[in-house]
This record gives structure tokens, sequence and C-alpha cells, in this order.
């Protein structure tokens, strides 16, 4: 950041010395993601489901939130966004508009989770009767649910079920966007291990999950080593082949 703003200077002040690049050796890189096994999803969801309000909503809120996030992919910001006219209950496909790069995109839910949401919906209208949001998920209050709070919640929901160590800290342990790393995760090991063409597959998984770049989608086959090794494997098998 310092050498682009020594940059622009040096284009109104010759005298601006421009530090050489590669002067401090860093390089980015991606937290480890944390892979979710079916049975700890189960438990976050139904713990989520315990969670108390005055008005019982809470609970089912946050389970389906994160009930859907298990089983799309979505980013929790698109999650909690969406509005009530960007989920259709019938067709059971949900549009995406705010998203992180102003990409929109259309994802598709299976029939099982069409129907939570369709039970979700129904126990809401039953609670807010006047929603001061047009929040597909509001609080009981009305307003819309927040990307905090549902951060909130997840921390208290996984020290409950031991994922994360009891105490104050919110930040340390699996993270609520690790289900958006699961989720492809778990879809390209089962397209490994059905024989599936991943290399045609994956600008699929690359839409679904609203990738500017398929590159952001390959990460996840170096990233996981159950995936590499998958991945090496269907290459050798290939090379075998050809010879």
């Amino acid at each position: 950041m310092v050498r682009r703003f020594a940059i622009w200077l040096s284009a109104r002040d010759c005298r601006t010395e421009v530090p050489p690049e590669g002067l401090l050796p860093h390089r980015y890189r991606r937290q480890q993601p944390y892979i979710y096994s079916n049975a700890e999803i189960d438990a976050l969801v139904r713990a989520a489901s315990r969670l108390l309000s005055p008005r019982g909503l809470r609970g089912r809120t946050y389970s389906t939130i994160f009930g859907l996030l298990s089983v799309s992919g979505m980013r929790v910001s698109e999650v909690v966004a969406l509005d009530r006219e960007d989920v259709d209950l019938e067709e059971g496909v949900l549009r995406i508009r705010r998203t992180k790069f102003g990409k929109s995109r259309l994802v598709p839910v299976h029939e099982s989770t069409r129907q939570v949401l369709v039970d979700y919906a129904h126990q809401r209208e039953r609670v807010v009767c006047r929603p001061a949001t047009a929040a597909f998920f509001p609080s009981e209050s009305g307003g819309r649910v927040t990307v905090w709070t549902t951060r909130y919640n997840f921390a208290k929901v996984s020290r409950e079920i031991g994922l994360r160590a009891p105490g104050r800290s919110h930040g340390r342990g699996p993270r609520l966007h690790d289900m958006r790393h699961s989720f492809a995760a778990h879809t390209l090991v089962d397209w490994y291990r059905k024989g599936i063409d991943v290399e045609r597959e994956l600008p699929k998984l690359a839409t679904y999950l609203g990738h500017v770049h398929v590159n952001e989608t390959y990460w996840y086959i170096e990233a996981i080593p159950e995936l590499l090794e998958l991945a090496t494997q269907r290459l050798e098998n290939r090379r075998e082949v050809e010879s």
C-alpha cells in the first residue's frame, strides 16, 4: 500500500522515492478451511434450534440460516440480505442480488431445503405480523437479522457443542464461513468419487457459488488434502490410460 501511494505521489513530486518491489517478503495466504462433517452440521442446526427468545423465533431463524448455509454454499451476507421476494417458495430458487462482487445469480435448492424454508416462512408470519423490513430472515422486533448477530449466535452454539473452547472468545475455532468451504469440498469429493469429469463441472460450481473466476474454485483442490489426493490419482490414472 505504501509503494502504491509513493507511485501516485511521484507523479506530483519527482523527489518521491518509490520503494523497490519485493522489498518486504510477503505473500497473502488464505486461512486453512475447516471442513465440517455431516454430524457437526446436524449438531449445529439442532443446537441453534434451542436458542431461547421471548417469542420463540430466534432458534428457528438461526437453525434455518445455518442449515441453508451448509446446503447452498452461500455467503453469510447473501443469506441475511435475502428479501421475501428473493425466495421463490414454489420453485425452490433463491435470487442473490447483493453479492460480494456485484454479480447477481439464481441458486436452486433441493426439495427438502425448499420445504424447510416454507415451514420457516409460516412460523415467521405468525410471530412477526407487521415486519419493519422485507427481509426473509427478520429478528423478532421486525428488523433484518445482521451478519454480526448471525456470527455471534453461531459462536454461541459452536461452544455449546464443543467446536469452540468455552469462554468469551468468539473468533477462535471453526468459522461460519467454513460452511461455504465445506459445501464446495463435499461437492468436489463426491464428484471425484463418482468418476465425474471435475474439470468440466467446475465452472458450474463456480457459478453456483458466485465466484468471479473459476481459479477461486480450483483453490479448494490444493487447500484440502483429500481433494488434492483424489485429483492426483485421477491425473495418474489418465496418464496410464494414455500411455
